[in-house]
């Protein structure tokens, strides 16, 4: 009676208990392995996944991007002004220009050819050849040019901008408008001459000089002997008008001294 609140198990039922099972299959059931790989599968799988992706951009991006770089770099006529490189005896860079004046290589004594009959004016032996020829035509045709000022020296230049400019209680810039700065003047090229009129010497140096008949003749046959006028109204460099101060450009070297200097634009340098 005391086991009546209980069944018992038949006799020939096997035994279940886990006392039965062997040790080492209790520890590790049957489903442990299915478990267990398939999450390490798909972390492989993932991992692989981030890495070919990381490839694959890393690809792209090296193709791409050199190109954007090129097609996004500013073209260099727009974003830095070319500097012409110095040849000759021209100015050819922005640190050369001084009050609107470009610098000049000085001419040696031995280039030079005397122009006057005094034999105290001289010029290189190129454009010395060209003036007299000049100076014959124009003698020919009723008009007498005189050769004022020839080749200067940077030192006599010095002189003529510093000490006449302190009588004249100018400034350098005010110096620098009828004057070039020493080093600066077209004058110690030995290509620039200053030329009056023997019937009006009250016109030499002077704008007024443009009434003469010499100044009528230059203007109209000046340029059939490789001369031309430095500083025209208006002109680019601001220096004031001289209608009596020509160049000449009839060769080579002549024309780059000058020109490459002129294409600098100076009107665009402060002054």
């Amino acid at each position: 009676m005391d086991n009546a609140g209980f069944s018992e198990k038949p006799q020939d039922t096997p035994s279940t208990s886990g006392e039965d099972i062997p040790e080492a299959l209790r520890d590790t059931p049957d489903t442990a392995p299915k478990v267990s790989i398939r999450p390490l599968l798909l972390m492989i799988g993932g991992v692989v996944g981030v890495v070919l992706i990381a490839v694959v951009s890393g690809f792209l991006f090296f193709v791409v991007a050199p190109k954007k770089a090129k097609d996004s770099q500013p073209s260099p006529l727009s974003s830095t002004p070319v500097t012409p490189s110095k040849a000759g005896n021209s100015a050819t860079s922005k640190e050369n220009i001084v009050l609107g004046h470009f610098s000049y290589t000085e001419a040696s004594e031995s280039e030079l050819q005397p122009i006057s009959n005094d034999k105290r004016i001289k010029m290189r032996k190129a454009a010395a050849q060209k003036f007299l020829e000049m100076a014959a035509a124009a003698r020919s045709a009723g008009v007498v040019l005189v050769p004022i000022s020839g080749f200067r020296s940077i030192k006599d230049q010095e002189q003529l901008f510093f000490t006449v400019g302190a009588q004249r209680n100018q400034t350098p810039a005010q110096r620098a408008a009828v004057s070039a700065p020493p080093g600066h003047s077209e004058h110690h090229t030995g290509y620039a001459v200053d030329i009056g009129d023997a019937a009006a010497r009250a016109t030499d140096l002077n704008p007024n000089f443009e009434k003469t008949k010499a100044y009528q003749w230059l203007e109209a046959n000046a340029a059939r002997f490789g001369f031309e006028m430095s500083f025209p109204k208006d002109n680019v460099q601001g220096v004031s008008y001289e209608p009596w101060h020509w160049r000449f450009v009839g060769d080579r070297d002549s024309l780059e001294t000058f020109y490459k200097a002129k294409n600098l634009k100076p009107a665009q340098v402060s002054q």
